[in-house]
């Protein structure tokens, strides 16, 4: 079995609670609990120790982002040169501060940064490309690719 926090610190019982919070992060300590036959207190007190541990990092909403306005998502691969700290570092900082990304991934293989962006159309990714990518120093290479349609989107993960 592949090593997990469920070796160690946390039961079934944690992960009986973070499958549900998954599925509905509103839900109430008290049906948390009749869901998994626990009292309250005992639910909200294991809730409490995983957030504690950072095993559960936030809570959150999901928007659906054609209806807030974004109607293209992008995956944009880009290429740095030199591969240093220093470039990444400053990378780092520079996509931090761009409006529509959403996700950025130091990445191994042939291309160095994936991030992922949301813009309201081609010419917010236009601008986005020419005006705020190209012109980083260090970038040596942006790949854009426009997504067609999403065939699977989740944010909850199987518990190993």
């Amino acid at each position: 079995m592949a090593n997990s926090v469920f070796t160690g610190e946390f039961d079934q019982l944690d992960r009986a609670i973070l499958e549900e919070l998954q599925i509905n992060g509103r839900i109430t300590v008290a049906d948390l609990g009749r869901k998994i036959h626990l009292s309250p207190p005992a639910v909200y007190q294991r809730i409490k120790r995983m957030e504690r541990a950072r095993l559960i990092r936030g809570y959150t909403v999901e928007i659906d982002q054609e209806m807030a306005g974004y109607h293209l998502l992008c995956f944009i691969r880009l290429t740095l040169h030199p591969h240093s700290r220093e470039l990444l570092d400053s990378l780092q900082a520079h996509i931090t501060q761009l409006a529509g990304v959403v996700e950025c991934y130091h990445t191994a293989g042939s291309y160095d940064v994936l991030l992922k962006v949301l813009v309201t159309d081609h010419r917010m990714l236009d601008q986005l490309v020419k005006d705020k990518l190209m012109t980083t120093p260090g970038v040596t290479r942006v790949e854009t690719d426009v997504v067609l349609s999403v065939m699977k989107a989740t944010t909850a993960i199987k518990l190993v």
